[in-house]
């Protein structure tokens, strides 16, 4: 099943600074994006539930220290990506 990635302002931003601090993983990034298009629940991205201040969103990793939160729409095939920062930022 293919889904569509939404892109909220705030995480277009917080993306662009994203990966102005990291360019050595845009790579990473854009391959995270494209798998999480055709398969979300992909062993490899780690899709989980949020607990915290992102309570109710869910969150898929682009490795072991940086995040991607999420919006799951599965009922429409969106995914609504609301965020991108380390570990410690997305769970505090």
């Amino acid at each position: 099943m293919n889904f569509r990635l939404v892109f909220t302002d705030s995480h277009n931003k917080k993306a662009a600074k994203w990966i102005n601090k990291h360019p050595n993983l845009k790579g990473t990034y854009i391959k995270i994006l494209e798998l999480m298009e055709l398969n979300i629940h992909h062993p490899s991205l780690g899709l989980h539930k949020i607990s915290g201040t992102l309570n109710g969103l869910s969150s898929i990793s682009i490795n072991m220290s940086y995040r991607i939160p999420l919006e799951l729409i599965i009922q429409d095939n969106d995914l609504m990506l609301v965020h991108v920062g380390s570990h410690d930022e997305v769970y505090r």
